[in-house]
Order: C-alpha cells, then sequence, then structure tokens
C-alpha cells in the first residue's frame, strides 16, 4: 500500500494507522483514521485544491490549513482557532496559546497529511489531525469514508470519534496504541481476538452504514458487493497504467488484463452456483484489509471491557459490503505478507494458516458473531457443525481477494511509474504480479 489511512476501533476505543499496502510501521505514530458510506456531502475546490467533505450531525469550521507550513507559528494560530470552532474537548481553555501547541508530523503525501496535536499543558488530549491533499486518488471516497467513520463511532461505538471537519480536512480522538507485527497473527489467542472483533463488525447493519431507504435496500438495489464493484471500477484506470510507455511488454503480456477479465466472468459465473449466505457468505459491512499493520493494542486495557476489545481494527478506507467469507479471506492471506521484509510486495503462501489455526479463528468469530439482529449466542455443538462449510465458502471466495487486489496495485503504481521512481518505496507493480499469478493458481485449484 501507499501510505494513507483510517480506523475501525474497539468499542468505546479508537485509535490511528497508516495503510494502503506499504509496509505498516511500527509505533502509533504511524497510525492514522478514516472510513465509508455515502450521505456526505462535497464540493470541488479549483484546481489545485481539495474537496471540501462535511457530514450531517458533525461541526464544520470554515478555514483552511496549510500543510507545506505546520512549522511556522501562523500554522499553530490557526489550527487553534479550528479546535476551538470545532468545540473539541479540552481544548478551549482560554490560557491555551498557539505557542503551547506540539505539532508532529506523521506522514505526508498527495493524499494526506498527518499530525499529531498536543500541547506543553496537562489537559488538553492529543488529537489526531488529518489534511487532505490535491488529490484523493481514483480508489476511495473521501465522503462515503467519513459518513461511515461517524455512523460506526456515533451509532455502534466502533472506531475513532470525529471532532469535525474544516475546509480541507478534518480532528479525531487519538487512542495510545502499538502496532502488531506480522508474527503476532500466529498468536492463537490474538487470532481468536481478530476473529471477535471482525465479527462483532459484521454485525453492524449495512443499511446503516450504506444509509438506504425502505426502498432501496439490500443487495444490487441500495449497495453492490465490494469485490465485484471495485474490480468493475479500478480495472479501466489499471489499464491506463498498463498503457503507459515506461510499462514493458513483458509485463504487460504477463498481467494480461483482458485474459484476467475473462477468467474474473467466469469466476463470478461459478462463485454464484456455490456461494451460499447460509453457510458463511451472509453479507455483512466488511473492513477488507485487515492486515497486521492495521490491528493495534491499547496501551492501557480497560477491565471493564471483554479481553478482546483491547485490540483496535484500524483503517476503513476500503471497508464496504461483502461476503464474510471474502473478509476472512483476505485476513488469511494477510497472514502471508511481510511488510519489513526485504521483499515487501511478496506474499509467502507456505505462511498460510493451517487448518487448525483457521478453525481457531473461526471458533472465536462464530461466538461473536450475531447471525441475525435477535439471534441468540451460538452453541459449541452448532459452531462445531459450521465450520466446514464456512471454510470451504472462505475458500471459494478466496481468488477474489487476490484479484482485487491486483488491479488494485496496477492503479497505485501510476505515481511511480510516470515519476520513472527506479526502486520505490513499495513495488506496486510486483504486488499486481504476485496477487495476479496467486488468483490464477487459486482458480486452477478450483477446477476452473
Amino acid at each position: 500500500m501507499v501510505l494513507s489511512a483510517t480506523l475501525m476501533g474497539a468499542m468505546n476505543s479508537p485509535v490511528i494507522s497508516i495503510s494502503q499496502r506499504s509496509p505498516p510501521l511500527q509505533n502509533p505514530t504511524d497510525i492514522l483514521v478514516a472510513s465509508s458510506a455515502n450521505s456526505s456531502s462535497s464540493i470541488l475546490f479549483a484546481e489545485g485544491d481539495v474537496e471540501v467533505v462535511t457530514e450531517q450531525g458533525l461541526r464544520h469550521a470554515e478555514l483552511k490549513l496549510d500543510a507545506r507550513h505546520y512549522k511556522r507559528a501562523p500554522f499553530a494560530a490557526q489550527l487553534l482557532q479550528c479546535l476551538r470552532s470545532l468545540k473539541i474537548p479540552t481544548w478551549l481553555g482560554l490560557d491555551i496559546t498557539p505557542q503551547d501547541i506540539r505539532i508532529f508530523k506523521v506522514s505526508g503525501s498527495l493524499t494526506n497529511a498527518v499530525f499529531f496535536v498536543s500541547s506543553t499543558l496537562q489537559e488538553p488530549r492529543t488529537m489526531l489531525l488529518r489534511i487532505y491533499g490535491p488529490s484523493s486518488g481514483s480508489l476511495i471516497s473521501r465522503p462515503r469514508e467519513l459518513h461511515a467513520l461517524h455512523v460506526l463511532s456515533s451509532q455502534y461505538h466502533i472506531g475513532p470519534r470525529v471532532y469535525g471537519t474544516f475546509e480541507n480536512g478534518r480532528v479525531e480522538e487519538f487512542f495510545e496504541s502499538s502496532v502488531l507485527t506480522a508474527s503476532d497473527l500466529r498468536n492463537p489467542k490474538i487470532s481468536r481476538w481478530i476473529g471477535a472483533r471482525m465479527a462483532e463488525l459484521h454485525s453492524v447493519d449495512i443499511e446503516a452504514i450504506e444509509g438506504t431507504s425502505p426502498d432501496n435496500r439490500g443487495e444490487g438495489k441500495g449497495w453492490e458487493i465490494g469485490a465485484k464493484k471495485n474490480v468493475k471500477s479500478w480495472i479501466h484506470p489499471a489499464r491506463d497504467v498498463l498503457a503507459l510507455p515506461a510499462v514493458s511488454e513483458a509485463i504487460r503480456a504477463e498481467l494480461d488484463l483482458d485474459g484476467f477479465k475473462g477468467d474474473w466472468d467466469s469466476y463470478m459465473r461459478w462463485l454464484a452456483t456455490v456461494d451460499d449466505v447460509q453457510r458463511g457468505s451472509r453479507r455483512v459491512y466488511a473492513h477488507n484489509d485487515a492486515q497486521y499493520g492495521n490491528l493495534l493494542l491499547l496501551t492501557t486495557r480497560n477491565e471493564n471491557l471483554p479481553e478482546h476489545r483491547q485490540l483496535i481494527v484500524v483503517d476503513f478506507e476500503y471497508a464496504s459490503p461483502n461476503p464474510a467469507s471474502f473478509d476472512i479471506a483476505n485476513h488469511f492471506h494477510e497472514w502471508t505478507a511481510n511488510y519489513h521484509s526485504d521483499h515487501p510486495h511478496i506474499l509467502d503462501s507456505s505462511r498460510y494458516p493451517t487448518k487448525e489455526e483457521r478453525y481457531n479463528f473461526y471458533v472465536a468469530y462464530l461466538e461473536h458473531s450475531a447471525l441475525t439482529p435477535d439471534s441468540l449466542p451460538l452453541t459449541k455443538r452448532e459452531i462445531m457443525v459450521m465450520l466446514p462449510d464456512l471454510d470451504a465458502q472462505v475458500k471459494a471466495w478466496s481468488p477474489a481477494t487476490h484479484a482485487m487486489w491486483a488491479v488494485w496495485g496496477l492503479v497505485q503504481a501510476r505515481e511511480d511509474v510516470e515519476g520513472a521512481v527506479e526502486e520505490p518505496e513499495f513495488d506496486y507493480i510486483g504486488y499486481a504480479q504476485c496477487r495476479m499469478s496467486a488468483f490464477r493458481r487459486e482458480l486452477k485449484g478450483l477446477g476452473l
């Protein structure tokens, strides 16, 4: 991924993280927040500026902050004015001056500049400041992202509180935490926590996030399956990247998007014959990017909360309706990644979880799943009966995760390709090749 970010959090315990398939960094200074859905409004500034993104129910300050000048005194004064305008708790004191503000830059790119904002005084709490860049990209929607964050935090107490927006950014809640590592995913206890947290997100009402009405609810009406929708919308900009002169004919031939499209269509037709919402593919609001860099542990555990809620899942940029089995399959493939290795774009299939490790995850997932709003917890016997079917559905949807990220990798490669970057921070073309190869390999494994 490239540096960018989002967040889904523990009940009443939001945090922050950077992601987009680039190597996740190792401390809270590497973490930011966001998410997705649709009732937000947006206006496009003149050329060189960014969207003004607002959300009903959130305060908005009509001022802009220039991320390039964050070290200058006028920036601190404007920022303090913004925090007071948004009535952010602990930042309203008249004794706070611009000279008291400390601004730490977490990341910066065309997409976002992210800062931690604190004070030399005792009371003001650390805030997360996100300033949008001039390019929102072709992969995510900021209005949807903001809307989902707001709904998840305000209605479900999942994720960080969004305190408000300003003309080119927003201010969010910050929680102290540490980022998981690749090896942490293999810890049986942590894996169960991830399963439980995923189940809780999957229990959220899709219609509440998507903002549908009684007349347009459901798949194919108010919303589409994210995996299908993303491949359909991303394949065109992916073709544009492959058409750039700097891309070799060998790479074009290997990726072969025409052949991929045919394979994808055939796979979708086959999938429709085996996809079963009763056996693990029920439609849920899915995270779609549960990699270890988006999984955080609170520094201080709240003893009043269940143990698994010390784990925070962050980065909601790619969250959308999807089969539960897709989200689980995507997480299992993240077991095969190490974004801090010498070749962070390469997945090692030998690290895919074993049957025992998958079942350990499934049991925790099913124990915390609300299959219907009024359903009782599943019994141990019911859970054991469901495991093989859920595993089969995860296997069926597994190639779709490779396909989606393969196309994504090509779209993300544009900036490096156009800039003739010889040693990119993350090899998006190589990542696309790796995921495309896995997609085709798994289709063969399914007999397709």
